[in-house]
């Protein structure tokens, strides 16, 4: 085990004239951080980009607990597994199929393979929180698009969503299309009661799914999952090579095999208490008068993760802005994000039935000290404008800055995001509007921030058509 070994290796004495520069040096440095663990890629400790002793057991473990036939380490986050990915899986000019909300290194894979996207339609609700992806609406554009060689979807989404994608999978696979699955929020699905949604269990060709985010360790660690025979396992290793560190962190693999070893010996029994503990507190946010708990209203025709408790405020005096701002300041309560009508807690199988109870009595007391006020519905976008370049393109054009309200009819040259419902308004090579105006005016009048590429809106670089 690479934890016992790292252990013996620090009280071995061995002089370290090698990388890191802090030498173990634990008496000048102090123990705040483990230096002494930390180490570089010296005999008997194994080369990731070419595992054969404990590394590689660390993948098999791995492969064992997920139940995949290769997976692969991944210490610069899910965002070098997505990049690898795309890339293994297409050939330069490619066509693609992507969700339009998918992470900002779907983005970045698109342009660095000069791809070209066809985005899915997408849905969002009154909150902002958009919708699960559509079989339908997938199997329309595949039957528009025979040409297209990956699909990329993100399930579950920041909110929760998940996606029902057996069905698309098999669908895909059927006219030979690669999947690539951005499950970065869900490596605990495959343990919960819901496991039947996951990605690898749907058949996706390439999983890829964060640690940190929802299991037991430190931050950057993520897996890299491939199954089938679609993808070339050598070819992702080759991936890995060029957009993953060459000089692993060996803290980050030692916290990956010992969340996998929590999972092997712990899990089945803490996942049962995490979902009590979720109906628990769930089936007590139900008196909540103002405050409203996602899980708790929506259809049930929508599949969720009920990790991510999503509280609503809308129709009530405050904002989900304002209600982070009193979790944090007045009951020393953190939330993952907040937006305009909601708040997002993560949960975790590491959460104590006394970390539900804290988070329960923080709501009750707010939302006693709350009134109804009845707000503007705001009509959020689901609007995808007319591409007039690939974004590799428009990116490797010449362009200037301008007010955007005089550039309509221009090609934007960066993106617009405004969150909800965190999909970009606009991508690099889509034309500017006056619906894209309008849309992103109604956005800024209800206090929802734009955030640009160059964070100089509403100046925005633009090319002339």
């Amino acid at each position: 085990m690479l934890d016992e070994k790292l252990t013996k290796y620090s009280e071995s004495g061995f002089l370290a004239m090698h990388m890191p520069g802090h030498k173990r040096n634990v008496e000048l440095l102090g123990k705040s951080l483990p230096y002494d663990k930390d180490i570089t890629e010296i005999d008997g400790f194994d080369d990731l980009h070419h595992a054969t002793g404990i590394i590689k057991e660390i993948t098999e473990k791995a492969e064992r607990v997920y139940h995949v036939s290769k997976s692969f380490l991944l210490v610069n986050g899910s965002t070098c597994g997505i990049l690898a990915g795309i890339r293994s899986a297409c050939s330069f000019g490619d066509k693609v199929l992507v969700a339009r909300g998918c992470h900002k290194s779907v983005y970045h894979a698109i342009e660095l393979n000069h791809l070209n996207p066809i985005y899915l339609d997408y849905t969002v609700d009154s909150y902002g929180i958009v919708g699960a992806v559509s079989f339908d609406e997938v199997k329309e554009k595949i039957e528009e698009n025979p040409d297209v060689t990956l699909l990329v979807l993100t399930t579950p989404t920041y909110e929760g969503i998940i996606s029902n994608i057996c069905k698309i999978v098999s669908y895909a696979h059927s006219k030979n299309i690669i999947v690539l699955v951005d499950e970065a929020h869900g490596a605990h699905l495959p343990f919960m009661s819901y496991s039947s949604y996951e990605a690898i269990k749907s058949g996706a060709d390439l999983v890829i799914m964060s640690l940190h985010k929802t299991l037991p360790a430190l931050t950057q660690t993520a897996l890299l999952h491939v199954q089938g025979s679609l993808v070339k396992q050598e070819e992702v290793a080759r991936q890995l090579s060029i957009f993953e560190t060459s000089s692993p962190s060996y803290l980050l693999m030692d916290s990956i095999e010992l969340c996998l070893d929590f999972i092997d010996s712990k899990g089945k029994k803490l996942f049962l208490q995490y979902e009590d503990n979720l109906k628990w507190f769930y089936e007590k946010t139900k008196s909540l008068k103002h405050l409203k708990i996602y899980g708790n209203i929506i259809s049930s025709s929508i599949i969720y993760d009920y990790g991510k408790i999503v509280i609503l405020t809308k129709n009530t005096n405050i904002s989900g802005k304002d209600l982070a701002n009193i979790l944090r300041e007045k009951y020393k309560i953190e939330v993952e994000m907040s937006s305009i009508y909601y708040v997002i807690a993560m949960s975790s199988v590491c959460d104590t039935k006394k970390n539900f109870e804290r988070l329960l009595l923080a709501l009750k007391e707010i939302d006693s000290s709350l009134i109804e006020e009845k707000v503007q519905d705001i009509s959020f976008s689901s609007i995808i404008p007319k591409k007039e370049m690939s974004i590799s393109e428009a990116l490797s054009n010449e362009g200037k800055f301008s007010d955007i309200k005089d550039s309509i009819g221009c090609i934007s040259q960066e993106y617009l995001w405004v969150y909800p419902p965190g999909i970009p308004i606009i991508a690099p090579g889509e034309i500017i509007s006056q619906e894209v105006i309008r849309k992103l005016d109604d956005y800024q009048k209800v206090g929802i921030d734009v955030i640009s590429s160059y964070n100089q809106f509403p100046n925005i670089k633009i090319i002339k058509r």
